[in-house]
Order: C-alpha cells, then structure tokens, then sequence
C-alpha cells in the first residue's frame, strides 16, 4: 500500500495539527520520515497546550483509512491502517512508589429496605476500624461522610496513617454481615443487614520511572529526508529501544546527535510514565470487578448479637464469642488468619451462622 499508506499518516499528522491549532495550542514537529515517494512514514508532534495531554489521551490506537487511492491508475478502492501513540510529556526521570504503610477505606450500606439498622451497621464498621487503627497507635482521618437520612451513615472513607497499616486490614474488603434485634424495631424482632467495605492503599501522587542504562540499546543511523547535506551524511539520528518492556523511540530531527538523543530520552520517560499510568489504571480496574454485591451469599464475616453472640469468618473458620470486643477493634486474629491463608493458598470449607 506503499504510497498511499504513507498519505494517510501525513493525514493524520495534519489532523491533529489543525486539532491542537484550533484550539488555540502550539505545535512543534520534533521528528520526521519521510516516505519512499509520497507521503510520511512516522512523524512526532510536540503539542503544548492547556490539558493537551487529557483531551488526546484517547487517541491512541490503530486508525482505519478507506478511499479510492490517488496513486492507483486504475482507481480502485483501497484500505490502509496507521497507528497513533499519544503520550504526555513529562520532566524528570521516573520511578514508580508506592506506600503499603497508609490506606483507605470505604464502608457502604447495602441499598433497599432496612433504612436506619443498615446505616447504623456502616457507622459501625466506620467505628471498628477506627479503634483498630488506635489500638494500633495509628493516626485515623475521616475523608469522607455522607449521614443516613435518619440514623447512622450511608457511606464513609477513611484515611489510616501508620506503619504496615494496609498490610494488615487489605483482606478487610468484602461485605460484612450484622444480625441483631434493630433498636428501630418497635416488634424487637431480630434484623439482618449488609454492607460492604473496600480497603485500598494510599498511592503516592508522584510517578518517577527509573531505567537502567544496561537495559537500552542506543542505535545511531544517517537521516532521512529534507535536511542539507550535513543532516544527511552524518549519523545524527537516534534509536532507543527499553530491552524489558520493547520500547522504541527515536529522532531525526535535529541536526546534531546530541540533541536528537537527549530529545530521544525524553521521549522515553514519556512512554514510560504513560506505560505506569496504565499498569495502575488496569490494576484499579481489576481491583474494582472484584467487588460482589452487597447481600447474601457474598458475605466475608457474619456478626451475630442476638439471640447469640458470635463472629464467625466465612474465609478462615475463625471465630470470636465477644463481639463487642470486635466491633471495638480486635481484629488481629481474623486479620491474621486471612493474611495466612493468603500465603498458603489453603481454602476450608465453612458454613455461615443463622
């Protein structure tokens, strides 16, 4: 499709010229191929712009051409695909951190019947981990509150600050099983509510790639295209392909090699910083489908308080025959077994409580 595939990537570079332009935003053509007759092979655009980056990020991806080509005596029909790659810039090298010592976490009443016992079952949990958190010296910050219309609460975040702190409560998630004679219940008959908790860590905000000089191979080759005689018969351009991931960037563009690498490298932090935001975008997603309905059979542990008193994990076996000592933030020994069977991979058979 020689020619006429070369067209369409010229196309899409004006496209997203005119874009940017349109927009008010500045436009700089940082590198360039030429095709063999017509057209381009691969061309980068520096566009700078307000929120350039988070209108286009979008973009990326395979783009589909379908024309009657202008390079074909017979005029037939042709179809020609080129791929966009759009990533932000950035200026410092990088390197990924994350914090397992703070996290957050979501408490949600289940929706439906059951108003003011339900509400009150999250603010319950809002409390458990609460004292936990003390219990363990660890500072609690509430982020987030929405009140139930008439008791309790709907929904609450909390920020726990301490060391290993999500290491500890991460099996927490899942829905959590309350049964008890509801106080709101005139007839003092015995109620079952549901709601849910989500425990995630606290990322830090800064993403800083690092790559080891070991893991690029560094290609110089003599440019192509308009440029003089200098640009032409020296070897000022330069490749960068990242070894463990397959990245490759490269630029022609200026006449000296220096500034082509130095622009090649910066165009590599680029990919790579956007390769990190999509790792953590595909594990939030991942994160996210595994979150059940908040109702039965998708419990993780069951608080029983009367006609009983008994918490019984439905992961683990383990049990409590105190639970005011639990809803007051003795979580250690239901943590601890989670944490274990984790590690294990054992799975036990265990029947939930009526």
């Amino acid at each position: 499709g020689g020619q006429h595939i070369n067209t369409r990537a010229g196309m899409l570079q004006r496209m997203y010229t005119r874009w940017a332009e349109r927009r008010g935003m500045k436009v700089e053509l940082i590198d360039y191929h030429a095709g063999e007759q017509a057209g381009i092979k691969s061309a980068t655009l520096l566009i700078k712009g307000e929120n350039a980056y988070g209108y286009a990020k979008t973009e990326s991806g395979v783009h589909r051409l379908v024309r009657i080509s202008p390079y074909d005596s017979a005029a037939r029909r042709h179809t020609s695909f080129s791929s966009v790659w759009v990533y932000p810039v950035i200026d410092d090298d990088i390197q990924v951190e994350y914090n397992e010592s703070d996290l957050r976490i979501d408490t949600y009443r289940a929706s439906g019947a059951g108003g003011q016992h339900i509400n009150t079952r999250a603010g319950m949990l809002q409390r458990m981990y609460t004292r936990w958190a003390e219990r363990r010296g660890m500072k609690v910050e509430l982020i987030d509150y929405h009140a139930g219309e008439q008791a309790g609460i709907k929904s609450a975040t909390l920020l726990i600050k301490g060391e290993n702190a999500y290491g500890y409560a991460k099996t927490e998630s899942g829905v959590h099983r309350l049964v008890r004679i509801s106080p709101y219940d005139s007839a003092a008959r015995r109620h079952t509510s549901f709601s849910s908790v989500w425990v995630y860590p606290v990322i830090d905000d800064d993403i800083q790639v690092e790559y080891n000089e070991s893991d690029l191979r560094i290609d110089t080759y003599r440019a192509s295209g308009a440029g003089g005689q200098h640009i032409n018969t020296t070897d000022s351009a330069v490749r960068i392909t990242h070894i463990p991931t397959g990245i490759v960037v490269q630029c022609q563009n200026q006449r000296s090699q220096h500034k082509n690498k130095a622009e090649a490298y910066n165009q590599l932090r680029a990919r790579l910083y956007e390769r990190e935001l999509q790792i953590r975008e595909q594990a939030a997603n991942a994160e996210n489908a595994t979150k059940t309905d908040i109702g039965w059979g998708h419990q993780i542990r069951s608080y029983v308080l009367q006609p009983y008193q008994l918490v019984k994990d439905l992961r683990t076996g383990t049990t409590s025959t105190a639970p005011s000592d639990v809803l007051d933030g003795d979580l250690d020994p239901f943590m601890a077994a989670a944490l274990s069977q984790r590690v294990t991979g054992e799975k036990v058979e265990v029947e939930d409580v009526d």
